[in-house]
């Protein structure tokens, strides 16, 4: 894997974590292209053991997410000031726009501003998804990624199981299920 200097680092951090919008899942997706397509100091495998660990921790998966990636790429150093570069400036930008919605509330050109970002939003949490289960459909595992991804959505959706029961019930799956290269 190519290396890694510690300022274009916290510089991918910085410019995704702050120009991404829509939460967690849409900036994963977004490091996941610059870190593991653009410039490969990830590869899929490590980008997909960090997601899942980052949706497993508690608290803010994003942040886990950046630590562990930045920890793998750069150490200490990296894990550190990839959460630094993702929360400072999107922290302050989040108190001035606090302060500012109430003014924003009455007016509808700004309203409609923010149905067109949540749009967005949810769009980009769609191709965080597919970006995810891509891999495994590349490696001849349709079958096998399908029928738990569809498990997972029905667990989700119409049981409403919290998260961590979800992955949880999915690593037994995978384990049980083993692909075809994995046995």
């Amino acid at each position: 894997m190519p290396s890694a200097s510690l300022p274009r680092l916290t510089w991918i951090f910085f410019r995704v974590g702050n120009l991404t919008f829509g939460g967690g899942d849409p900036t994963m997706a977004a490091l996941q292209s610059e870190l593991v397509a653009t410039r490969r100091w990830l590869d899929e495998e490590q980008y997909g053991l960090i997601y899942g660990l980052a949706r497993i921790t508690p608290g803010t998966n994003l942040l886990a997410f950046c630590a562990a990636a930045g920890w793998l790429i750069a150490g200490w150093a990296g894990a550190v000031l990839g959460v630094l570069a993702v929360t400072l400036p999107s922290a302050m930008v989040v108190v001035l726009l606090t302060l500012g919605y109430q003014e924003w509330s009455a007016n509808a050109l700004a309203m409609a501003a923010i149905g067109g970002t949540l749009a967005a939003a949810i769009g980009m949490m769609a191709t965080s998804s597919w970006q995810l289960l891509l891999p495994p459909l590349r490696r001849g595992q349709i079958l096998r990624a399908l029928v738990i991804f569809g498990a997972s959505l029905v667990l989700s959706l119409r049981i409403h199981m919290t998260p961590v029961g979800v992955l949880g019930l999915a690593a037994l799956a995978g384990l049980a299920w083993k692909a075809p290269s994995e046995q």
